[in-house]
């Protein structure tokens, strides 16, 4: 239930968006991918969620080929994207049972009760969508990238929007998430870098800079702070 990458690419007329990158996220790791606006790392999300189409390379995700399996590759993910699409005139609890049986997902309803649990929406969850807040909102958009229980979950800024105490409570979730699912977490927040990741990938100009643990890129670089390692490698 990996995330296997290789030589992956996505060029536009004479731009290479993304230039021919390979990295791997392993299961019970939170992988860290990082990069400045611009770098490439929506264009690689959305090429590893088959919304987008590699100029060249591949990806798997737990075997299946993102360009060949679509449909089987959208069963075992998960995806939250940076601006989620969500049908703001449904309640909470009608949206997400939707989704669960866009699923076919057996006892949909008990699904839909205990991932609101699972993601602080218990209070919310009566609600209309256009009248949540933009941290429950948030909160929406996640839930639907779990309810179907994947082994694979890609989160592009999943904490935008969250107060102070929305943080912790959504950090954690995404560390208890990652003990036995292969997690990509993308952000420009380096301190959720560190209080979440074990493992981050760093792409600039569409090139990945540096491939390692937290621990190990502090030592490579003789340096204490993650974003200072950042601003040396995308500057």
């Amino acid at each position: 239930m990996s995330i296997q990458v290789s030589t992956l690419a996505k060029h536009y007329g004479q731009q290479k968006a993304v230039d021919g990158i390979s990295f791997e996220a392993k299961p019970g790791k939170i992988l860290g991918f990082l990069g400045p606006n611009g770098a490439g790392k929506s264009t690689t999300m959305r090429m590893l969620t088959g919304y987008l189409k590699p100029t060249s390379g591949s990806a798997e995700i737990c075997g299946f080929d993102t360009r060949k399996d679509s449909l089987e590759v959208r069963r075992v993910m998960g995806y939250l994207p940076e601006n989620t699409p969500l049908y703001a005139d449904m309640y909470v609890q009608e949206f997400l049972l939707f989704v669960a049986n866009t699923y076919q997902l057996k006892d949909a309803a008990l699904r839909v009760k205990e991932t609101i649990e699972t993601v602080g929406l218990s209070p919310e969850q009566h609600k209309k969508i256009s009248m949540l807040s933009k941290g429950y909102r948030q909160r929406v958009g996640l839930a639907q990238a779990i309810i179907h229980n994947p082994q694979v979950l890609i989160l592009d800024e999943p904490t935008s929007g969250l107060d102070p105490n929305q943080l912790t409570d959504i950090r954690e979730l995404i560390k208890q998430l990652g003990k036995d699912k292969t997690v990509i977490l993308s952000t420009h927040i380096m301190q959720e870098v560190e209080a979440i990741c074990d493992e981050v990938v760093i792409i600039n100009n569409g090139k990945i800079v540096a491939n390692a643990t937290i621990t190990d890129l502090k030592r490579e670089h003789q340096m204490t702070s993650l974003e200072d390692i950042f601003r040396k490698l995308t500057s």
